[in-house]
Order: structure tokens, then sequence, then C-alpha cells
């Protein structure tokens, strides 16, 4: 086993080869993260003959009190590594280089058969579904409740706009920075939309659907299209328009932009088992929910995160200007991951 930059052209060439890579195994995505949060992004493969036969990307992450630790990937619903059906050698072999460079537990954003330095959890569900010919025009797997807000939308005449220009993504931000106030959480700093534009957007491996009402936007939405998966990744809209039904068309009509464009899966990431309107929301579009494990070799994880200073954030967060949330993203989002 050997690491590699995840710049290394023989990392690319790898993942542009294997049929179930997303974006969250390109390049781009652990290159942003890494800049993003001043962490080490890198890829861990196993070789048969000078060739890459399996690996994933991973960063190393280091936050106060619990140390460094190698993710695969951090800031990521799901990241299955690269290779074969039988995955035993490839978990004993990260398990090594890990303890060889000083690194106690690696967590991994999907499950992995359990041993004896080996511990998954499930405390999340994967939404996805395989599109078809019909996907475009049928919606014959649509919930009655996401029919009906669609016909509203249409009667409201929601107008849909897909982008990637940094006036989209500008729109996205409002949008987003409103969204992460009302629930009390940091937003991400600005260098990550910022890189965002340049290495997903500006490279056409992601892009932006707004919902309007006429000239205001009152939905955002960034999607990634690569290697026939489109991923949703991140949502937001404005609450004071929920009714126009604008998230409903907005995620519709990404859907059939995937199935016109040749996309054979839909990723609509992950939700908590105690989110059943979220749940719903994502079953509603014909996705299939299954439970998702993460994935641990070597130390157990300590529990993450403080539940009082997260409660007074978030009171801190809804209550003060927007400036706030911005500024505890720049201070705290990096150790969140």
């Amino acid at each position: 086993m050997s690491l590699l930059g995840v710049d290394d052209r023989r990392w690319l060439e790898f993942v542009e080869g294997r049929r179930d890579a997303t974006i969250f195994h390109h390049p781009a995505w652990a290159g942003l993260l890494a800049d993003t949060y001043g962490y080490r992004a890198m890829a861990v493969t196993l070789t048969d003959g000078g060739a890459i036969a399996a690996g994933l990307p991973v960063i190393e992450v280091r936050r106060p009190i619990r140390g460094r630790r190698w993710v695969s990937l951090p800031f990521t619903d799901w990241c299955p590594a690269l290779a074969g059906g039988d995955r035993s050698v490839l978990v004993e072999e990260l398990a090594d280089i890990a303890r060889s460079h000083g690194i106690p537990s690696v967590e991994l954003r999907a499950p992995l058969p359990e041993g004896p330095s080996v511990r998954s959890e499930t405390v999340f569900v994967r939404h996805a579904m395989a599109l078809g010919p019909e996907s475009a025009t049928g919606g014959s797997g649509l919930s009655t409740n996401h029919r009906r807000n669609l016909r509203a939308a249409e009667r409201a005449g929601v107008r849909i706009v897909r982008g990637s220009s940094a006036a989209d993504l500008e729109e996205f931000y409002r949008l987003c920075m409103l969204t992460r106030r009302r629930l009390g959480v940091p937003i991400q700093p600005r260098r990550f939309f910022r890189l965002l534009r340049e290495r997903l957007l500006g490279t056409g491996l992601a892009f932006v659907v707004s919902a309007y009402s006429g000239d205001v936007a009152v939905a955002s939405a960034v999607f990634s299209a690569w290697n026939g998966t489109l991923v949703f990744k991140y949502g937001a809209r404005d609450d004071r328009w929920a009714r126009l039904g604008a998230n409903h068309l907005l995620m519709w009509s990404a859907i059939r932009w995937a199935a016109e464009n040749g996309c054979h899966t839909v990723d609509l990431g992950r939700s908590a088992l105690g989110q059943p309107e979220l749940r719903r929301f994502k079953s509603g579009w014909g996705a299939r929910e299954e439970p998702l494990a993460y994935t641990w070799i070597g130390n157990a994880p300590r529990p993450g995160g403080s539940r009082p200073f997260e409660a007074a954030l978030a009171v801190l967060i809804r209550n003060s200007s927007p400036w706030v949330c911005r500024a505890m993203g720049e201070l705290f989002y990096r150790y969140a991951a």
C-alpha cells in the first residue's frame, strides 16, 4: 500500500476508470476541502503489477483534544473504498499504514465488515435512485405530496435557472445564509465558496439550480454531475416563500436534467435517523432508502462536539445579525469534520 498526492495523475486515471466512483472520489473534491480548511489530502492505494487496484481518498484532520485522524472524507456523506468484493486486505493495509504514520484512528464514510479493530455504526440513511429513459418524463415514483407541490409551483409561475456563474453561486450563498441562520448553525467560510466556484463549478463538475418567483431567487441548490451520478450536495431556501413549492420544482428539474443527460443514478445524500421530514422529502422522489453505516479502524471515536456549546451557539446565531453566522463559520467550521 502506498500514499499518493490526491492530485497525482495516477489517482485521477484510476478514479475515471471506475463506474462506481462519484465526485467525492475525484481529486477536485478532496483538494477543495484540504485547501479550504488547511488539511492534508492524499490517496491511499493498493497496486497490482504497478497499476492501482484499489484505494480511497483520505484527509488528515487535526482537532483540539481529539488529535490527528484520517477521514474518508470529512464534510462528505458517503465515500466507499474503490475495491473488489473482498476488502479485508485493504482494511488491514490501511490500518498498518495509518499506524506507521502515527494515526490512531481512520474513519470511512461507508460500511465495512467488522473485525477486531473495525467498528461500524449506523446513524444515517442514504437516498439514491436509479434512472431510466422514463425518468425524464414519467415521474411514476413521485409521492402525492410531491405532485401537489409541483403543480402549485407551476401554477405560481416559478422559474428554474441552471448555471455555474459567480452570480448563480452568490444567490445560493444568500439563501444558504438565511437557511443556516434559521437552523442556528454556522455557514461555511467564504473561501470554501470561492474554491467551489473555481474547482467544481468552473470546471463543469457541478452547477447551481435556482428557483425564482419573478426576479427573486427563493430556493437554490448545488449539484454535482460526474461519471453518471447526479449528487445533491447543498440546498437552501427562503422560508417566506415555502408554500410556492419552489424546492420541489427545483429538485424535479434537476432529476429530469440528469435523466436527459445520461446519468444512471441520483444520489440525494444522507439523512439522520431522527429527520423524518427530510427522509420523506427524499423518498418522495422514488429514491430508495438504505441504512448508511460509518466505519472506524483503530481507536473508537470519541464523542464529538459539546451539546451545551452547540445549543448556546444556535441561540446566538438565530438572534444575531448574519455576520455572526459567518464569523462563527470562519472560526469553527473546520472542526465540524
